[in-house]
């Protein structure tokens, strides 16, 4: 056997060593990792680093909701890492500590009767000056603005935020991971009689929001109602006392994300890419927006809804729950690329309702399976919705994916790895 020289071996050793000695200390932490090269629209151009470059001085560990807030305000436009540790709770104050003096829900619900105010007029008056005063106090406790080149992410796997809304605005290059990030509550939800035949409450709160922002990756988290579903609450004028909005929505120009190994979980109305039809101004052109491997489970609908945005979904995995509108929406100007995902569908249910269309747009669907079996999705559309057809072909062709699975295998590969908890 041949042996090396020592001299040989102990330089060797040396200049391991040295290697170890000399690699940055970060190189293995989680809150440093950047999205990969190739990982979806959020990786175009320059990618998306987040807060990988931050300085010991703009690296924060937090454990309240005061301390998140200061941390995403301190230090200026330096890159900036906030590690979450346990959950955040933005309105540990309860609904009590917004509401105006002199608001009195149950003064709202006499005054606003449709059997007194009728059907055909908003809401206006002194109780709906005071809900709107009440809202206007708790939108500013609980949205957190992140600001640009931020890495957020969860500490462990029992890491989260309730209560609050991340708001990710008109800034480039924002990180999300490893967070449960259960739905706000809107304590003031205002009536609108006019709001269809019946009227219905509204409310505000996603529990985040892509507005305007570029280059943002949302990875590994668990969006979820947890303790507050639907169905918890009441009715009022007959109509469900709602108090969720979306999950998650992509709007207003925003552009170059990338949501992957997250779980969107017993939810209404989940994930919006764009929000009006009249939007083209800053939407056409934008809203380009890669869905992989995420688990969609119980949700309603909007899993996404789209218009205008290039939208690639794929390895996607969508359980459907006995409340079922659809899955993905058809919208205005949309491009939307369906690829390899798979459908759980209950007994009945028919796969013809996975795609909704909601305005005449191209899109391409391919080899998707629902409950094991291949499906062209656009063919049952169309085969349901004879008098209302989805034409084919996006127009264009993802390029940016690291890797595709088979359908076939994407249950069990997103039942194990997706959602908060789960970093690698």
């Amino acid at each position: 056997m041949r042996t090396r020289p020592v001299a040989a071996s102990l330089a060797g050793c040396t200049a391991v060593l040295l290697a170890l000695m000399t690699a940055p200390a970060h190189a293995a932490d989680p809150a440093r990792r950047t999205l990969p090269a190739g990982d979806g629209w959020a990786s175009e151009g320059a990618g998306t680093t987040g807060g990988a470059a931050a300085d010991a001085a703009h690296t924060h560990t937090v454990r309240t909701w005061a301390e998140f807030t200061a941390a995403l305000t301190a230090g200026g436009s330096a890159p900036r890492i906030i590690r979450v540790v346990g959950t955040l709770n933005a309105t540990e104050g309860g609904c009590e500590a917004f509401e105006a003096d002199g608001y009195d829900f149950a003064r709202y619900l006499a005054d606003y009767d449709p059997a007194v105010w009728g059907r055909d007029t908003p809401v206006s008056g002194p109780q709906e000056d005071l809900r709107a005063a009440s809202a206007a106090a708790q939108g500013r406790a609980v949205k957190a603005y992140v600001p640009a080149d931020t890495t957020i992410i969860g500490v462990g796997r029992n890491a989260g935020i309730t209560g609050g809304s991340l708001q990710i605005r008109d800034v480039d290059n924002v990180i999300v991971r490893n967070l449960t990030l259960e739905s706000p509550l809107d304590c003031f939800p205002q009536w609108d009689p006019t709001d269809g035949a019946t009227g219905a409450w509204n409310s505000e709160y996603d529990a985040m929001v892509v507005h305007g922002a570029t280059h943002v990756w949302i990875d590994h988290n668990t969006f979820t109602d947890g303790r507050y579903p639907d169905s918890s609450f009441p009715r009022h004028f007959g109509e469900i006392h709602q108090r969720h909005d979306g999950e998650l929505d992509i709007v207003r120009g925003a552009n170059h994300v990338t949501a992957s190994w997250n779980v969107f979980a017993d939810h209404d109305k989940t994930l919006m890419i764009g929000n009006s039809d009249s939007a083209a101004a800053t939407d056409a052109g934008r809203l380009k927006v890669t869905l992989h491997h995420n688990l969609f489970t119980g949700v309603v609908e909007r899993a996404p809804r789209v218009r205008f945005g290039q939208v690639d979904a794929y390895n996607n995995h969508y359980v459907v729950g006995s409340a079922y509108a659809y899955s993905l929406g058809v919208g205005y100007e949309s491009r939307l690329y369906a690829e390899k995902n798979a459908f759980t569908l209950p007994a009945g249910a028919d796969a013809g309702r996975i795609l909704k269309k909601w305005k005449d747009a191209p899109l391409t669907a391919v080899d998707n399976r629902v409950n094991g079996r291949a499906v062209d999705l656009v063919a049952a559309h169309n085969a349901l919705n004879p008098g209302d057809t989805l034409r084919t072909g996006a127009g264009w062709t993802p390029a940016l994916r690291t890797r595709v699975d088979d359908a076939r295998a994407v249950p069990g590969l997103v039942r194990a790895r997706a959602g908060a908890g789960k970093v690698r």
